[in-house]
């Protein structure tokens, strides 16, 4: 009791609870938020849902992330960084920087368009999406342009890509790649997807080759 009379928590609740949130992994609760972004987009995500998906405490959820937006922006930069690794990939055995620049920029446009999270954005949610291209960069577009600036640099080592200011070459390579990611499924709509895709090869290849 405290001096009013009113009873206290209990430090064995207390020990329960940090508990509990020990054991709940980040990568669980993000999960809970996608499930929940699937659901119902974005705007309508609030931390109660997503403590209720994850079947934690609200409290459980508030101690890793404070608001909602926290927990919205982690979801995005993992799915998306991600996503965006898995590209990478797809051009680690061709044989210079700028093939390997051309071929991980067209895969990520394909894997991100693909994506049930990231078209769930752009369906329900687009207006989000905006101060993305017009105010600022995300982590994501930090991360994308940071895996375009090595490669530029490796390029110019190589002798696969012109010399030119670096940064400026990959702020380039960012803008067109981000606007094909964000506008590939109303462009395809009556061009095929495949094609399209080829051209924006093409158009990067001659932009970067010496």
């Amino acid at each position: 009791m405290d001096e009013n009379g009113s009873p206290q928590p209990s430090s064995l609740a207390d020990t329960r609870t940090r508990q509990t949130a020990v054991r709940v992994s980040d990568d669980a609760l993000l999960d809970a938020a996608r499930t929940c972004v699937l659901a119902v987009g974005v705007r309508r995500t609030t931390l109660a849902e997503i403590a209720r998906t994850a079947k934690v405490s609200r409290m459980t959820l508030y101690r890793r992330f404070p608001d909602v937006n926290s927990v919205l922006s982690a979801l995005m930069t993992r799915e998306f960084g991600g996503l965006l690794r898995r590209a990478s990939v797809e051009g680690e055995t061709a044989s210079t920087a700028r093939e390997r620049l051309v071929v991980s920029a067209v895969a990520a446009i394909s894997v991100l368009s693909a994506d049930e999270l990231f078209r769930t954005l752009l369906d329900l949610d687009p207006e989000l999406v905006l101060p993305y291209i017009v105010k600022r960069l995300g982590a994501t577009q930090q991360y994308a342009e940071q895996v375009i600036l090595a490669l530029v640099r490796a390029g110019h080592l190589d002798g696969s890509i012109r010399r030119a200011p670096v940064e400026a070459q990959a702020r380039s390579v960012l803008l067109v790649v981000q606007s094909f990611a964000f506008s590939l499924r109303p462009a395809t709509a009556d061009v095929d997807e495949t094609a399209l895709l080829t051209e924006l090869s093409h158009v990067l290849d001659a932009a970067l080759r010496p």
